[in-house]
């Protein structure tokens, strides 16, 4: 399902640089996948979905949570990415389809890392 993107996004520098370390890899094997795509739901409502986000390019830290990461290789950690990659404009509140993809990206990236 995400062949074309992930092609697209390996052959970008710095989004083929993130990798999951061994605390990531932990914390999800404790937490569990469900739990993750849970988290995943959230941040992207949260920090991603609405129309307007005050710090866009600037809401979604380096490191610290799996989907984080995984929004970095796979360009969905701000609205101008999204737009840049995905062709979801900025600007507009994502629609419920646009979250699930979202979600469903971030969870496919962890899951091949796994």
């Amino acid at each position: 399902m995400f062949d074309d993107i992930f092609e697209r996004l390996a052959k970008s520098k710095f989004r083929s640089k993130f990798k999951l370390r061994e605390k990531e890899l932990e914390y999800i094997n404790k937490k569990g996948l469900d739990t993750i795509r849970s988290h995943a739901k959230d941040f992207i409502n949260k920090r991603i979905a609405p129309s307007v986000i005050p710090n866009d390019g600037k809401q979604t830290p380096m490191r610290g949570h799996p989907v984080f990461i995984a929004q970095h290789a796979t360009a969905t950690c701000c609205r101008g990415c999204i737009e840049k990659w995905h062709k979801f404009p900025k600007g507009v509140e994502l629609d419920e389809k646009q979250k699930k993809y979202i979600v469903d990206l971030i969870m496919e990236w962890i899951s091949k890392r796994l």
